[in-house]
């Protein structure tokens, strides 16, 4: 079976569609390289849902920092792999914070405490999950639809087109919370053999409590939430102790493992993009660039392939970057 790479891209404008999915592959075969593993060819596709949110996408030929379209946060190659242990105190202290959180916003049945609070929230940290909970879409055809509808029903197709292929599902940020709507609710029956979350939310009460506000939810163990059923091997959720989206870092106590034993591997990883002297822990080039990242690309590619057709794809991929390097 053909194997792919899938991304979902998170919060915020983004650079226009192919541009986001060069610099998301980039950052791939960057993590891939840095960590000394072989080239190998795989074929890569974006599922791209800014367009819902922001009509208009930055500009890489804008140069003026203040103006709406300038990139801030542009691709930029980082050799710096190697990081220091995770510090275990910090690490510590945040999962007593989670803890405690959970006990203060969610009730026991998993519904929301203080519904008032964390809308608040929302709508005051996360301007983009605010509109994907709240608001409408208007399409080419001049029908209405729930924001969040649009963006689900748009993952959802785009995964039904890879049916055929064996499927590696990398979600950042807010595209975890979306990855997670549409295989949870089992709007698309496509098996995927890897999630991999990165700098994810999924972890916050209030997401969470979200998830089992707006319907009965046919992916709840008791009152817990757990693993879709379409994620058939592993689900790899990364996170760095800086990165203020992914505060909850141990998704693996929130989330039970489905009927295939599938369950949340948290990986605490260090991301070390920085862009103009400032450093970003949750830019979504640092985490797919990592050790650990690089780790699962590699093994989901060559899992179940025999020596001969990964030299053949080592000499296309090397082949392909040479040519790349001439235009």
């Amino acid at each position: 079976m053909k194997k792919i790479i899938l991304g979902i891209h998170g919060l915020g404008n983004k650079p226009p569609e192919k541009v986001l999915k060069k610099w998301w592959e980039k950052a791939i075969r960057e993590g891939l390289k840095n960590a000394g593993y072989p080239q190998l060819f795989f074929k890569f596709e974006l599922a791209y849902w800014a367009q819902y949110l922001h009509p208009q996408p930055l500009s890489p030929k804008e140069r003026d920092k203040k103006s709406p379209f300038y990139i801030d946060s542009p691709y930029m190659p980082n050799s710096a792999t190697v990081a220091g242990p995770p510090n275990k105190f910090r690490q510590k202290i945040f999962s007593i914070l989670e803890k405690e959180m959970d006990k203060i916003f969610l009730k026991k049945d998993m519904s929301i405490n203080f519904e008032a609070i964390p809308d608040l929230i929302i709508r005051k940290f996360f301007r983009d999950l605010d509109i994907y909970y709240s608001a409408d879409y208007r399409d080419n055809d001049d029908m209405m639809f729930h924001v969040k509808e649009a963006i689900r029903n748009r993952l959802a197709k785009f995964l039904n087109r890879h049916e055929d292929k064996e499927i590696l599902l990398i979600a950042h940020s807010m595209g975890s919370i979306i990855a997670y709507d549409v295989l949870a609710r089992s709007l698309s029956d496509v098996p995927i053999h890897t999630l991999v979350t990165l700098g994810s939310p999924l972890g916050m009460p209030i997401v969470m409590g979200k998830f089992v506000k707006e319907e009965n939810l046919p992916f709840m163990t008791g009152n817990k939430l757990r693993t879709p059923e379409s994620v058939r091997k592993y689900w790899y959720n990364l996170s760095d102790l800086n990165d203020k989206v992914a505060m909850n870092h141990d998704l693996c106590d929130d989330y039970d493992e489905n009927s295939s034993h599938v369950h949340v591997i948290d990986r605490i990883v260090y991301n070390n993009y920085e862009y103009d002297g400032k450093g970003n822990p949750h830019q979504a080039y640092g985490y797919l660039r990592t050790p650990e990242m690089a780790e699962i690309v590699y093994n989901f590619l060559t899992e179940g392939r025999n020596r001969f057709t990964l030299w053949l794809d080592q000499r296309f991929a090397t082949l392909k970057a040479g040519v790349g390097e001439l235009f």
